[in-house]
């Protein structure tokens, strides 16, 4: 019989697993709308479609936003909602068109507890 010690290994490893694993989807095939209406959205965003395909169940879009870094984004394909994005940054890429407008005042930090007793 296999030291205890060998079960919780491969406990830590089946756990360690499903914490990296990937976007997945789990829309049916009969709600997916077209590739051609996600190029079409990507494209209204100013990207470069160079392809998409399908991955654990979801639309994988690689292609360059238009400052030319590289991107790979994955969306729900009933929905067309994005799942994740990566963005590659060339030596002059900003993060600031992914990031939206900064907050319109200074920034209110909560330092300790509330009335509720609450720690924030």
């Amino acid at each position: 019989m296999p030291p205890i010690r060998t079960y919780f290994a491969l406990a830590a490893l089946a756990a360690s697993g499903a914490a990296f694993s990937e976007v997945n989807c789990t829309d049916p095939i009969s709600d997916w709308k077209p590739r051609e209406l996600l190029q079409r959205e990507a494209e209204q965003r100013g990207w470069t479609v160079q392809r998409i395909k399908i991955d654990d169940g979801c639309y994988e879009l690689r292609g360059t936003d238009r400052n030319g870094n590289k991107i790979k984004a994955k969306y729900a394909p009933a929905s067309l909602r994005m799942r994740s994005l990566a963005v590659d940054f060339g030596e002059t890429g900003d993060a600031s068109d992914y990031l939206g407008p900064p907050p319109a005042g200074p920034l209110r930090r909560r330092t300790g507890p509330t009335s509720r007793g609450e720690i924030q």
